[in-house]
């Protein structure tokens, strides 16, 4: 029987490919793959980023898999570095490996993961960070973590917690707990909804300094507008590799 964190991490390869849940093989580099997560995890996770209900092109001029950036409106893609072949190889390193840990850690680390979105019909939303979501709320869930007891938490970078850091930064880390031992952290809320924003403005203590840094400040008040979790964790990625001051 699969490990049920590596299922997790395996349970939307079908979203590297283009191809719907139904016509995807259960099948990828060896490997089962498009499997239901327990708990309710991916629901959950999925309600954290986007409308369930809403089932049609949120974007008019973009219909494909490739996520479109919010911080430069364009999409990762180009056909002469970005091929099939060069994809096919960096899912199969996420998802083929049997440690459960390592794979945590690739998603953290993915290039490849974040160039995809959750849906179609949302394509500001982030497959790599969705699928952090869905591992860190599975963890938690099984070790009897009820939703409303779960915590962003902000820890110092590079301070990986298994399977619930959910972002790795130069600067912090963010991960979901129910105990946040001392750290700055806020509530999720009574259920999941796309309450990024909500819990972002109720942090205890923020990682930015946006009282004198103007690249930190700008950060920060765009997030204080963002109400989903796999954009607005992808965006603070992006915004990472391209500020001027690293």
């Amino acid at each position: 029987m699969s490990d049920p964190l590596l299922t997790a991490y395996r349970h939307d390869a079908h979203k590297f490919t283009g191809e719907s849940h139904d016509d995807a093989s259960d099948m990828y580099a060896g490997v089962r793959v498009n499997q239901s997560v327990s708990e309710g995890a991916d629901g959950d996770a999925a309600a954290l980023s986007r409308p369930l209900d809403v089932q049609k092109q949120t974007v008019p001029t973009h219909a494909d898999h490739y996520r479109l950036s919010l911080f430069t409106g364009k999409t990762l893609y180009n056909p002469q570095t970005f091929t099939r072949a060069t994809v096919e190889n960096e899912v199969s390193e996420l998802i083929a490996t049997e440690d459960a840990l390592a794979a945590h850690e690739r998603w953290l680390a993915s290039d490849v993961a974040a160039a995809f979105n959750e849906t179609v019909y949302h394509p500001y939303t982030s497959l790599k960070f969705h699928t952090l979501l869905v591992a860190a709320l599975l963890d938690n869930y099984r070790a009897h973590h009820e939703f409303a007891n779960l915590r962003l938490i902000v820890d110092s970078a590079g301070e990986v917690v298994p399977f619930r850091t959910v972002y790795d930064g130069e600067r912090f880390a963010l991960r979901i707990d129910a105990d946040d031992d001392g750290r700055p952290s806020a509530r999720l809320g009574s259920r999941p909804w796309q309450s990024w924003s909500s819990a972002w403005n109720r942090l205890t203590a923020h990682p930015l300094d946006a009282d004198h840094n103007k690249y930190d400040m700008t950060l920060d008040a765009n997030l204080r507008r963002m109400w989903s979790w796999s954009t607005a964790l992808q965006y603070i990625e992006d915004y990472a590799a391209w500020r001027p001051d690293r």
